[in-house]
């Protein structure tokens, strides 16, 4: 916990240093919000693993905790110090298309938090990971008097209706800024229209979404939102990405079938926040809703992430998938994952292909190595 408190406490002795070049802009709107801001950051220091941030990128971050919208490069433990963007633009000219992992923390919405779940992210995948800043506005205001903190998932709404509170009050733009007047309202937020643009450029390629409580929600807005406006792009992503989420269950939309939902069996909070008739993918025995390895009974991000990656690589590397002549049969050709559409479908009589398919499998698990198997 000493890691925890002294990355904590940089984070906002640094903010404190930058408040007086801060109040020179829109003063009245950061003297009514700093005092949540500091909270919410304290908040993310206890759901997540901010001791994998160092003090110096702690330091970098400070004046842009709460900059919603904008965009950070968060590499590997031990591989780099992350790299903040304030533009969609400078994301994609400081080595955005070197990198294929997106994530999308909940919470507080601090950058602090975010980067701590993207380097748990880049630390599962090995790689780096972008994450985009949820921040704290006025809209946060008004959507947690509504009890929005409690019910993200059923009060999605009320956020992108109040975001011209904090277009009025003359909040920076960072991210993905610019919006024409018939853009839909689920893109008023500058996160979640920031995460949709990331996506839907063609510049960049995704093969990982990772989420995380209220994360969950932007990414399944944005992605929504794709499928309305380019459902071109959306095909096309939809093919080769996987996402994952943590601590809540939204919908995604029906192209994207490759989704597995992550909760603890002790996460009441997000239980609360998730939609009933979607089934969990995996429950993590004795966690909670907190991603802090600091504290007991916490959801493990990087070992429970590393695990599903590295299954997924075994199933597309198993015989039955790399053998010419099986490959080549037709008969046996493995059928197309379910969607997850929100909703339970009938069950089907399995068809010979599956059959075949499973045979397949069961064939290829019983000739992998022994530190693969499960405990009982």
């Amino acid at each position: 916990m000493f890691q925890t408190a002294f990355t904590l406490t940089m984070a906002q002795f640094a903010r404190s240093l930058s408040l007086p070049e801060r109040l020179q802009r829109t003063p009245s709107r950061n003297l009514a919000l700093e005092a949540l801001r500091q909270r919410n950051t304290a908040l993310d220091a206890l759901f997540y693993d901010v001791k994998v941030i160092t003090p110096e990128e702690a330091f970098y971050i400070s004046d842009s905790l709460a900059a919603q919208g904008s965009i950070m490069i968060v590499p590997p433990t031990g591989q780099g110090s992350l790299t903040l963007c304030d533009t969609f633009e400078e994301f994609v000219l400081r080595g955005g298309r070197d990198v294929h992992a997106l994530a999308i923390a909940g919470i507080g919405g601090s950058a602090l938090g975010a980067a701590a779940f993207a380097r748990n992210v880049a630390d599962a995948a090995n790689a780096p990971a972008a994450v985009v800043v949820s921040g704290y506005g006025l809209a946060d205001i008004v959507t947690e008097a509504f009890g929005g903190h409690f019910f993200f998932g059923h009060l999605r709404g009320l956020r992108p209706t109040f975001e011209a509170l904090d277009d009025l009050a003359g909040r920076p733009k960072f991210g993905a800024a610019e919006k024409t007047e018939t853009e839909h309202p689920s893109r008023a937020c500058l996160d979640t229209r920031t995460v949709r643009a990331l996506l839907g450029d063609a510049r960049l390629s995704f093969n990982l979404l990772v989420g995380h409580s209220k994360g969950n929600l932007v990414l399944s807005a944005a992605l929504h939102d794709l499928v309305k406006s380019d459902a071109g792009r959306a095909d096309l992503l939809a093919r080769h990405i996987k996402i994952v989420t943590f601590g809540s269950r939204i919908a995604m939309p029906p192209v994207f079938t490759d989704v597995v939902d992550v909760m603890g069996a002790w996460d009441w909070f997000g239980e609360i926040n998730s939609r009933s008739f979607i089934p969990a993918d995996r429950y993590i025995s004795n966690a909670g809703h907190h991603t802090n390895t600091d504290l007991p009974n916490h959801m493990p991000v990087t070992d429970t992430l590393r695990e599903i990656l590295q299954t997924a690589t075994r199933v597309e590397e198993s015989p039955a998938a790399s053998d010419p002549h099986v490959a080549a049969a037709p008969d046996i050709a493995p059928a197309p994952p379910a969607r997850k559409t929100g909703s339970r479908s009938a069950k089907k009589p399995p068809s010979k292909e599956a059959i075949v398919s499973v045979a397949a499998q069961e064939a290829a698990a019983r000739e992998q190595p022994p530190e693969y198997s499960k405990p009982h």
